[in-house]
């Protein structure tokens, strides 16, 4: 009896997923756990791996269709089923041998006397064989006497030049149409307002730059950027905790835990897995975790649930060059902390002009929930904490 390969659940809210894309046909050979397809669901991309061995005999669903949770979409031989039907197989079929067939008989050919091929021949033959291309290697002897075919003169239309103003339709992806229609429900529902700051790097910088490399031969990850910023919103997320919160229909619920979303953007669309208890982890804790969601979310291999729960969302358009941007709040969340690419600009230090690697960081909050002030003493927290790094070691 055939093992059927049916969706699994993918989260508490997720009641069906769209096949993006068989990676198998039918008839193929699978190992146990070998990917068999992409699914996508509303929060991620993932592969549906073989539960076991054999061969992949029907597929019941095709790519593109939307399926429900523990609907079956394909039907697998397992090995041993499947060994034994080869078997039989093998055995029914007849021996080589006696499928080869017997060779053709050869034509007997005309004995020709050389003086009557020459009267044959006449000028007409002599012409042509004077005009034939010469070449290096004689014709095979088989051929002389085949018919020669003349190629075709009649010529195929020219292919239509292609428009200018051609259209490709595309259908969305189940997870780019639950961001896009999550995007506008943070923008219909919430009281969304963005304030800017601007923090020098250059502290983070020389920090990075003395110990990096030590920092990378003991725990086999590269100090980046993003475990400081993490380190410097933890910081400021226990002054200000209203921005760690949400609006939970007429209360407030306030969190003595950080759960902080990474936006990682993907071909597939947007996503933001979640540094669960992020106020635990070491640098080196977070830049493996960060990597490693990166990783994953690139080979679409995260799980559903690491993609739910944040309290508070960093997002990195600097990456790409960003240099300012609004980011927009990922709800229930009331705020989320945007950086940029790290730029050279003139700045005024000590009363004189100095070239200084500055970021822009830009907080969109909640307004129902965060008011401007606490808005702009976080930034400026988290702006004090990055230029004196120091004060993530002795919490002053």
């Amino acid at each position: 009896m055939a093992t059927e390969l049916k969706i699994p659940a993918v989260g508490e809210s997720v009641t069906e997923v769209q096949i993006s894309e068989w990676l198998k046909s039918e008839g193929d050979e699978i190992k146990p756990d070998e990917p068999l397809a992409v699914i996508d669901s509303e929060k991620t991309t993932f592969e549906l791996p073989a539960p076991e061995g054999g061969r992949l005999a029907k597929i019941l669903r095709q790519a593109g269709d939307t399926v429900k949770i523990g609907e079956t979409i394909a039907q697998i031989e397992a090995g041993e089923q499947h060994a034994g039907k080869q078997a039989v197989e093998q055995k029914a079929k007849p021996p080589e041998a006696a499928k080869a067939k017997p060779p053709a008989p050869t034509e007997a050919k005309p004995k020709v006397k050389p003086e009557e091929s020459m009267e044959k021949a006449g000028p007409q033959s002599e012409k042509a064989n004077s005009a034939a291309p010469e070449n290096d290697e004689p014709e095979p002897n088989d051929n002389k006497h085949k018919p020669v075919i003349q190629p075709s003169r009649e010529r195929k239309p020219a292919p239509a030049a292609s428009s200018e103003r051609e259209e490709e339709i595309v259908p969305m992806t189940m997870l780019r149409r639950t961001v896009a229609r999550r995007l506008v429900e943070a923008q219909q529902t919430m009281a969304a307002l963005t304030t800017f700051s601007e923090v020098d790097m250059t502290a983070i910088q020389e920090l990075r730059k003395e110990h990096g490399e030590r920092f990378e031969n003991r725990h086999g990850v590269r100090l980046g950027l993003m475990s400081f910023f993490v380190k410097a919103v933890i910081d400021s997320l226990k002054q200000f905790p209203e921005l760690n919160a949400e609006i939970r229909d007429s209360d407030v619920v306030y969190r003595n835990y950080f759960d902080l979303g990474v936006a990682i953007a993907t071909e597939r669309g947007l996503v933001v897995p979640v540094l669960r208890h992020a106020e635990r982890l070491s640098f080196a804790e977070l830049e493996k975790g960060i990597g490693d969601f990166a990783q994953r979310a690139r080979d679409g291999k995260l799980k559903p649930d690491e993609l739910e729960g944040g309290t508070f969302t960093i997002t990195n358009g600097g990456v790409y060059g960003s240099l300012l941007s609004t980011p927009i709040i990922n709800p229930p969340q009331t705020g989320i902390l945007g950086m940029h690419a790290i730029q050279e600009r003139p700045v005024a230090v000590a009363g004189q002009v100095v070239v200084r690697p500055m970021m822009y960081l830009a907080l969109s909050y909640d307004h129902r929930l965060v008011d401007g002030r606490q808005a702009v003493l976080f930034l400026r927290r988290i702006k004090e904490v990055i230029e004196t790094p120091a004060r993530m070691l002795v919490e002053i």
